[in-house]
C-alpha cells in the first residue's frame, strides 16, 4: 500500500464532485459516500484501487496495485483540486450564480483515464439510462477483474479484451449490433486514444469523434470525465436541453441550438453549468409516459 495526503478546500464535497464518475449505484468500481470514495482504475502502470477520506482540508489517499504510485500521483487532478474555475462567471446569470453559491464544493474531477470513460459513454447511447448502467455493470463483473486492496471492487476488463469480444456476449449483456461495433472500434484504437487525451480536449473530441459510431455527445462525455474539460458540453442529450432551457430561459422544452445559444456567455465553463444544473435537482417540466424499455433481441 502507497499513501499521501493532499491537501484541499474544506468546502469539497467528494458526492457532488465524483458522483459522474459512478455508472448507477450498483457500479462495481466505485464506492461513494460523503467522506469516503473506493475507486477502481486501471492504469497506464496496471490495475489500482484508491482510497481517498476526507477530513477537512486535507484528503488521506491510499492505493494498492501495480498501479497505486499512477494513482496517487493523479488524486489531486481525480479529486478535482487542479480543477481551475479562472473566467467563470456564475453570476452573469442569476439562476446559474444563486446555484453555484449554493454548491461551493463541486469541482470536476479529471481521472486522466479515456478509455475508462469512453466505455461507459458508448454504451449510453440511445438507450435508457437503466440499460445502460446494466450493461456496464455486466462487461465489469463478467470480463473484469478483482481490484487489488479492500473494498471488494472489479476493474474494467482491459481495451484488447474488449475490443476481441464477440458480438454475441455483447448481445447477452443488452448492447446491440451498433453500439457493440463502435465499442469495439475505440477499444481497437485505445493507445492512440489515451495519447490523444495528453494532448487536450480538443485533439481527444477531435481523434474521437473521427471513429465511426462516436458524435459530439459521446465525446463531450469522454471529454468531461478524463480531462475535466470545462467546456464539454453534451450536444445531443435528451434531456440536457430541456434541462439548460428550462433553468435559463423558463422554456419547458428546448433544442441543442437553444441550448447552446443560451449557454453562449458562458464559453469556456459551459460543461461546467451544465454540472452546476444537474447537481442542483432542477428538473424541466415532464411531458408523456417514460420511454418504454423494449429487449435489445427485438431492436
Amino acid at each position: 500500500m502507497a499513501r499521501r495526503t493532499v491537501t484541499v478546500d474544506p468546502a469539497l464535497d467528494l458526492v457532488c464532485t465524483l458522483a459522474p464518475l459512478q455508472v448507477g449505484r450498483h457500479d462495481p468500481t466505485i464506492h461513494l459516500t460523503a467522506t469516503t470514495v473506493l475507486r477502481a482504475m486501471r492504469t497506464p502502470d496496471g490495475p489500482a484501487t484508491l482510497r481517498a477520506d476526507h477530513h477537512d482540508a486535507e484528503v488521506d489517499v491510499q492505493a494498492w496495485g501495480d498501479g497505486a504510485s499512477w494513482v496517487l500521483e493523479a488524486s489531486p487532478e481525480l479529486l478535482g483540486c487542479r480543477d481551475s474555475r479562472d473566467g467563470f462567471q456564475p453570476d452573469q446569470h442569476e439562476v446559474v450564480g444563486r446555484i453555484a453559491r449554493g454548491l461551493p464544493g463541486l469541482r470536476l474531477p479529471r481521472t486522466g483515464l479515456v478509455v475508462e470513460a469512453l466505455v461507459p459513454s458508448i454504451l449510453s447511447q440511445r438507450v435508457t439510462g437503466f440499460e445502460a448502467r446494466r450493461s456496464f455493470r455486466l462487461l465489469v463483473e463478467r470480463w473484469g477483474e478483482p481490484a487489488p486492496g479492500p473494498g471488494g471492487l472489479r476493474v474494467l476488463p482491459p481495451a484488447d479484451l474488449i475490443a476481441e469480444l464477440p458480438y454475441y456476449d455483447l448481445h447477452v449483456i443488452g448492447v446491440e449490433k451498433e453500439r457493440a461495433d463502435t465499442l469495439k472500434r475505440a477499444c481497437a484504437g485505445a493507445g492512440r486514444l489515451e495519447q490523444a487525451g495528453a494532448l487536450g480536449p480538443d485533439e481527444l473530441r477531435l481523434r474521437l469523434e473521427a471513429i465511426p459510431g462516436i458524435g459530439r455527445w459521446t465525446s463531450a462525455e469522454t471529454s468531461r470525465m478524463a480531462l475535466g474539460d470545462p467546456d464539454a458540453v453534451s450536444v445531443g442529450d435528451f434531456h440536457l436541453k430541456h434541462l439548460v432551457s428550462w433553468a435559463l430561459a423558463q422554456e419547458p422544452r428546448g433544442t441543442d441550438h437553444r441550448m447552446l445559444e443560451l449557454l453562449e456567455p458562458f464559453v469556456g465553463h459551459r460543461g461546467r453549468v451544465c454540472r452546476l444544473l444537474e447537481a442542483s435537482g432542477l428538473r424541466a417540466p415532464r411531458y408523456g409516459p417514460r420511454k418504454r424499455i423494449q429487449p435489445t433481441a427485438r431492436r
